[in-house]
């Protein structure tokens, strides 16, 4: 089943959580059921939910000194364009230290500029 298909089949509470799971771009389990104002039982089958049809990533973890999830969007529902020039990804991705006067800064801002146009 595709995401599209997945997400067609998702109650108002599940669409709504994942909605608040998309926009935050992550939060733990335990602040996921106070924003929707709904139980945990509730808020936690949400999760399992969304986890089970691929649409979020659930991870054990440790907050505020109880053990929880921590709830984010699949990778899939991430949007790389603002990184992209063209076929070109920035060059400042993964490094440490960033040189605006490289070469591949240059060919990527011109790839951005031959965009525009």
């Amino acid at each position: 089943m595709s995401a599209g298909e997945a997400e067609a089949d998702l109650s108002d509470d599940e669409r709504a959580g994942l909605e608040l799971i998309r926009e935050t771009g992550g939060i733990h389990q335990s602040d996921f059921w106070k924003e929707l104002d709904i139980t945990s039982r509730k808020g936690s089958r949400i999760a399992e939910r969304l986890f089970s049809l691929d649409l979020i990533n659930r991870e054990e973890t440790v907050y505020n000194g109880h053990n929880t999830y921590y709830l984010e969007p699949t990778a899939r529902d991430l949007d790389f364009s603002m990184l992209m020039a063209g076929d070109m990804l920035s060059p400042f991705i993964g490094e440490e230290e960033i040189n605006a006067n490289s070469n591949a800064f240059s060919q990527w801002l011109m790839n951005l500029a031959y965009e525009e146009y």
